[in-house]
């Protein structure tokens, strides 16, 4: 496999470079998402398979924070960083094969102008960061060996080597299976000397067993995590729910970095209408194998059920290779370095991520004025809550009205992984989930590694004032309730937030535990 150096390497370089402070910016300056804090837990607590998503995020987070013995959000985001780096080149090389050097370039500028390749994947520690890199390097291989009928005995090893790159996607995120429907459909319409070959099976055969930990982990437990997931995208009898598919196109807009989205599908409109007019017929056809079957998946899943535009992120990797080999239609002599479609799409994602980072850090618009609701306080004010906690831990304990490193509890896997890394794990305690195998996700395992509910134990339970819970279940669980302090969350000089933290005192009663009634319950069916 040789890698291709550019004729003038230091245009990419600058990219990445460039591309990568401002990715190491942002993900030193913006608070951990929800999800990411989440995902912590994943690597706090390894397993071949989760509740929510396969293991590699997990085992990224460890690689870079080197075991999750170092705990920072640039560390946490460090594999993010690097594959985006990784990914950047890859993608050039990726338009070189499918038609020159110049769609190269145009690819890795579109790359880096997608909000989900850029951020989402790029800066955040998702289930997308590993996943994204094992898609790309994945088209990486097929784009040699798939579309040549002559290739089919000269490349049968790296045809295994594929089985095993897309098994590894798989392990990342489920939604990476979309590749082989995409590789079958192909090789039906384009070179269906590949069915005849063993290399074909085996490399399936490879990405099954690659994935086997993960089948292996779901049958232990009652195929918990795959339920979870069909649950998601089940088409239900509500009927059509236009609101719903709406939204999806607006975020796949919007993620996409608007410009780049009304390029890809100008792109393909263009390319079906005048096949081979810009781009080989097999080569155009390869992209749209792998990505249409997956948004088109998911867009009719959205015309029922509620869906999130990151879900056929990785499915636009594709189209952005057809909308890169567009902007090269013209002559060499008329091609530019950056051509206004794409000075565009640069503007726009400076603007998103100028705006939307001031607007988590400094709350530039009143969003609860206007929308109702201010989501960018998800991803802040959390590092603020770190010191008065343990200001009002050590006095309650000082004073003995709690016990010594009583453990928080929480309702929903958010805000408890929050608490669990910016306020509970820097003040040596630890979180508790409360409810639903649903609602808490992960913690439902924790629980059980953590010791679990005692009897006469104390807790502390800590209540933000734009996520209220209600306090019932203390009247019924615990002998007394204080209502003890108030942390004040701080931004810009204001008040946005408030966080009421109490003192459960005396547990009476067990919590109901959702998790192992349904462990028992499937466990008595086999």
């Amino acid at each position: 496999m040789k890698i291709h150096i550019p004729s003038n390497y230091q245009p990419l370089a600058w990219l990445i470079f460039i591309s990568t402070i401002i990715r190491i910016i942002l993900a030193s300056w913006i608070e951990l998402g929800n999800d990411e804090v989440y995902y912590y837990t994943y690597a706090q607590y390894p397993d071949w398979s989760h509740f929510d998503h396969p293991p590699m995020i997990g085992w990224m987070i460890q690689l870079f924070s080197f075991g999750s013995y170092l705990s920072s959000g640039l560390l946490m985001r460090a594999s993010s960083i690097f594959f985006a780096a990784i990914n950047t080149w890859l993608i050039f090389e990726l338009g070189n094969r499918v038609k020159n050097e110049r769609t190269g370039w145009y690819a890795a500028l579109l790359y880096t102008c997608s909000l989900y390749t850029t951020l989402i994947a790029g800066v955040f520690i998702m289930p997308d960061t590993p996943q994204l890199f094992f898609w790309i390097f994945s088209l990486y291989l097929m784009i040699d060996i798939l579309p040549d009928k002559d290739t089919v005995n000269s490349n049968k090893r790296r045809f295994l080597l594929l089985g095993l790159s897309i098994g590894l996607g798989m392990i990342s995120k489920y939604t990476t299976v979309f590749l082989w429907p995409g590789i079958f459909l192909y090789l039906l319409f384009h070179n269906r000397n590949w069915f005849k070959s063993l290399s074909l099976y085996a490399a399936g055969i490879i990405s099954i067993v690659v994935f086997s930990p993960v089948l292996i982990w779901n049958y232990i437990h009652h195929f918990i995590s795959f339920t979870f997931h069909s649950d998601r995208v089940e088409v239900g009898s509500q009927g059509i729910r236009f609101d719903f598919i709406g939204t999806e196109i607006l975020g796949e807009f919007l993620y996409q970095n608007p410009v780049v989205f009304i390029l890809v599908w100008a792109a393909v409109i263009y390319g079906w209408r005048h096949r081979g007019r810009f781009l080989e017929k097999k080569k155009f056809h390869f992209l749209l194998f792998q990505s249409l079957p997956m948004i088109a998946t998911f867009l009719f899943v959205s015309l029922f059920r509620k869906t999130l535009p990151h879900w056929t992120g990785p499915a636009y990797v594709s189209l952005i290779l057809v909308a890169a080999a567009f902007l090269t239609k013209n002559s060499d002599s008329e091609l530019k370095m950056f051509p206004s479609y794409i000075k565009a799409a640069i503007i726009s994602i400076l603007i998103i991520f100028i705006i939307g980072g001031a607007q988590i850090n400094y709350g530039l618009i009143d969003l609860k004025k206007y929308v109702g609701t201010d989501i960018s306080l998800d991803m802040y004010g959390w590092r603020q809550m770190k010191k008065p906690f343990k200001e009002i831990k050590e006095k309650a304990e000082m004073d003995h009205r709690i016990q010594k490193n009583a453990p928080l509890v929480s309702f929903r896997w958010f805000p408890a992984a929050h608490l669990d890394y910016y306020v509970a794990l820097p003040n040596n305690t630890y979180v508790l989930g409360w409810g639903s195998l649903e609602r808490i996700h992960k913690y439902a395992w924790m629980n059980q590694d953590r010791g679990g509910y005692v009897l006469g134990m104390d807790a502390w339970f800590i209540n933000m004032d734009n996520d209220l819970f209600s306090m019932d279940f203390s009247k019924t669980h615990f002998k007394e309730v204080i209502p003890y302090d108030t942390i004040s969350i701080n931004r810009s000089g204001k008040t946005v937030k408030q966080a009421y933290v109490y003192i459960l005192k005396d547990l009476k009663k067990i919590p109901y535990d959702d998790f192992q009634v349904f462990m028992d319950k499937n466990a008595k069916r086999n």
